[in-house]
């Protein structure tokens, strides 16, 4: 989930070394998202993830995928409640609502999902690298920070008046159908891998939406 975001002011004259020291902590964080993300495209249109249907040895140790998920998601769920704790703006009805909603799809990430992977996953599902899981960590820290300052510190909500309210419940509804067909191909996904046998095709749901697009690609290809 993203939020939309600007830069914080860095002129103001009522600012404190302190404070100027966490707004250019925090623009330094904003512009790493920006910049990893040009290379990280460009990386994976030649390097395929490696877990999954996609494992193969060469990335270092492993780990039992469930407990991947929940170690590599987790900054979403506690190291946000940290952050968004020390905003100025931390119990204003705005954060609190941008927080919830932030918080409703990364508790179901970080907690229920791999809760269960961990029930319903076979003996013999792939593991998962740790190195895998070491860099999505590292940029759900940074993702988490960025995101759950800037609701809770710098956002300028007396500025944007009933205008918010709009947006955000454009918003949600949005993300609520985008959550339902998330936790629902879940579903169907973890069901495949209780099943064991190896590699299956989730069928039904968004996945025979998924696969006209690819056909229709493949032919006009």
């Amino acid at each position: 989930m993203a939020v939309a975001q600007s830069e914080p002011s860095l002129s103001s004259s009522s600012s404190s070394s302190s404070s100027f020291s966490d707004q250019s902590l925090y623009l330094y964080c904003l512009l790493s998202l920006y910049l990893i993300g040009p290379p990280t495209l460009i990386a994976l249109q030649f390097i395929q993830a490696p877990y999954g249907r996609h494992r193969r040895s060469g990335w270092g140790p492993t780990i039992p995928p469930w407990l991947a998920w929940f170690l590599m998601e987790s900054p979403t769920v506690f190291f946000s409640l940290l952050i968004y704790s020390r905003g100025q703006f931390a119990l204003s009805l705005q954060s609190l609502c941008l927080l919830s909603v932030f918080l409703l799809h990364y508790i179901h990430r970080t907690c229920i999902y791999p809760l269960r992977l961990r029930r319903r996953t076979t003996t013999t599902t792939s593991s998962f690298p740790v190195s895998v899981a070491a860099m999505a960590f590292a940029f759900n820290l940074l993702n988490s920070y960025v995101q759950s300052r800037w609701i809770s510190h710098y956002a300028d909500y007396s500025a944007e008046g009933r205008w918010f309210w709009w947006r955000f419940a454009v918003g949600v509804a949005v993300f609520l159908a985008g959550m339902a067909v998330n936790v629902t191909s879940d579903l169907t996904l973890v069901g495949l891998k209780a099943q064991g046998g190896g590699y299956k095709i989730p069928q039904g749901g968004m996945f025979e939406l998924l696969y006209k697009v690819l056909e229709i690609e493949s032919q006009d290809e």
